[in-house]
Order: C-alpha cells, then structure tokens, then sequence
C-alpha cells in the first residue's frame, strides 16, 4: 500500500488515490470488494450529475439488484437464531398506503425489553427491509434481547419507488406511531430508533419530525450508523472535507448527489429530509443519541458534524468512528470482519438496556 505525498489524507492528498491503494483502508474490506471491482474508484451514472431523470432513474433502478445480488452472496449462510420467532404485520400509513412490518423478538421473554425500530439504508432510494443484510442484522439484533420492528417503507427508486420525500418518512413516522401503541402487546419497555446511511438519515428525521408533532415521547434513544444528511454532495461539499478526502470509497459523491436531488431536490435544506440543516430550538429536548461514522466514508463529517450540533444543544450523545472502514462497513462485512459486526450489535443493545 503506498503512502499519499503530503500530509492530507486520501484525495485530500492525492486527488487520483483510489480506496485499495489507501493505506488506512482495512485489507480484508479491500479483498472483499476486488471481486466486485468496487476495490478502485466507485462508479456513478455515465453522464453523471447531467443525466436526465430517466437516465437517472434506469441506473437506480439497475443499480439495486446489482447491491443485492452482492448481499445474497456474502449473506447465504446466515441463519436465523435459534433463540428468535420472526413474523409480519400490516399496518396503514397516514398517506393511507400499506406498510410491512417485519417483527422479530426472542421466543423467550421474562419480562418487556427495549425495542428496536430499525431503518434500513439504500440513501432513501433503493433497498429494501426484506434485503438478506437487513434480515441477519435483525435477527442478531434480536438474539440479544430485543423486539426489533423493521420499516418497509417508500423508496424514490428501485422495486419500492418512485416515491420522492416525504414518503418514505411518513412510513417510519406510522411505525414508530404503532409501535409505541403497541408496546404493552409486543412486551416493549422503551423504544429506540437505529439505522444506517439512509436508514440513519431517517432515523434522525423521525426524532426530528416526532418532537415537531408533539410525540418526542415515543422515543427514548436514537443509534444512527453513517448518517446521509447533509445534501451538500454538489457545490457545498467543500464545507465536509470527508467528501473529498474519501469520494469514490465505495460510495462516489456524484451519486451521492444524484440522490439527494431525487429524494428532496439539488438545493433542499428542509431539516426533516437533511438533519444537518436543524437549528439548536429543534434539536434541543432531544432523547439521548450514538452517532456512528466509517474513517473512509466519504458521509464521515456530517455525521460528526451532527453529533457536535447535538452537544451544543445539550443532548446526551456519544459519536463512534470506526478506523479503517468504508461506508456501512459493520454492517455489510460480516462474512469477513466479524468483529465490529459483533461490537456495533452489542453496543446497540448496551445503549437501549441503559436508557
């Protein structure tokens, strides 16, 4: 692995590194990825930030069977725990749409326990909650004592599109509605909301959203994981230097910015699509947060961008990097790095039995 010239790290330095050639990348993220030719530089759509929509949208949509293809892949031999009873629910969002509630809890439980209210990612665009990644998370989330309720909701693309913000909010905002009424039946004690990348973006969003309606209440923590919220992948990114030192690590920030101008438009700073655009008053009275970001994510700073917003605003919070890793990187390499796969899992369940 060679070393950047100067004392800027990744494309700070060097503006042509790519993520196998940095020498903080961990070797087994990069082994991984080789198959996939996803070690270099991250590709975005052809014509890039200038496609038209319907470009845009094809490459989306193509895109997602692409990243499922590699999760069913790494996933295959995950099974669930023996100690977990996973089944569905239906429930009717405020927009009157259906919502699919994926449920899993141990099939022993002496007493109620915290719950999980789990977002998955995709940038608010593709994915889906029924992804094998999302379902192994769950259920070894589960394993360790908790109800998690994973959110089918909206996406702008892919299978579960083409719907912009907010719908995909208002689905997590009717979860967390019918999972706090229903906390006596599931057994729940309190609730905390967790997810990553987009999953993060929403789980911040919904606290932001619950204070605005008047239900803080129905949230007793949040554990948000690689946050994408800032929408500032275009022109502004300059003011988060992370989306320059580790722009196509994994994640290519064009994309990024496509994204972001599918979900909520180029120039959007409405703070329940972009969290980082919340003032001190709607942040302040928060319920006590874990912010959790990748050293070579390209999202890193805005998530410890927020993080410092919520100290200002006296909120209990706590910020985590994870060293040498890419976006999600906990998450999605469990097959090859159990081990902060294990601590994350472990650290959420310590954060909800604590509050």
């Amino acid at each position: 692995m060679k070393k950047n010239n100067t004392n800027l790290p990744g494309r700070l330095g060097n503006k042509s590194l790519e993520l196998k050639d940095d020498y903080r990348a961990e070797p087994r993220i990069i082994n991984a990825l080789k198959e996939f030719e996803l070690d270099g530089y991250a590709p975005g759509p052809p014509d890039g930030i200038r496609s038209s929509s319907s470009t845009i949208m094809e490459f989306m949509n193509e895109s997602e069977p692409q990243y499922q293809g590699i999760f069913a892949d790494w996933f295959k031999d995950e099974v669930t725990p023996h100690n977990v009873e996973t089944y569905k629910t239906d429930i009717t969002g405020v927009d009157g749409n259906i919502i699919s509630l994926t449920i899993s809890k141990p099939i022993e439980m002496e007493s109620e326990i915290p719950a999980i209210l789990h977002i998955h990612g995709g940038g608010m665009t593709i994915l889906t909650a029924e992804d094998p990644n999302y379902v192994t998370w769950r259920g070894n989330l589960a394993s360790k004592g908790l109800v998690v309720v994973g959110v089918e909701f909206r996406n702008v693309a892919g299978k579960l599109g083409d719907h912009p913000f907010p719908a995909g909010l208002n689905d997590c905002l009717s979860a967390l509605d019918w999972l706090y009424k229903s906390k006596k039946d599931l057994g729940v004690s309190k609730i905390i909301i967790s997810g990553e990348s987009g999953g993060g973006n929403l789980s911040l969003a919904t606290t932001l959203k619950a204070k605005d309606n008047g239900k803080i209440e129905q949230i007793d923590g949040v554990f948000a994981q690689c946050p994408y919220i800032s929408n500032k992948y275009g022109a502004s990114k300059s003011e988060l230097p992370s989306l320059i030192e580790n722009d196509g690590y994994f994640l290519n920030v064009e994309m990024l910015d496509i994204m972001a101008s599918m979900y909520d438009g180029p120039k959007s700073k409405n703070p329940y699509a972009w969290p980082l655009y919340a003032n001190n008053d709607l942040l302040k009275g928060l319920p006590p947060h874990i912010i959790t970001v990748n050293e070579l994510d390209p999202l890193r700073d805005e998530g410890i961008e927020y993080y410092r917003m919520l100290l200002r605003a006296e909120v209990d919070v706590r910020a985590i990097t994870l060293n040498g890793t890419v976006h999600a990187a906990e998450g999605i390499f469990k097959k090859f790095m159990p081990e902060p796969y294990e601590s994350v899992i472990n650290q959420i369940k310590e954060f909800a039995h604590s509050l």
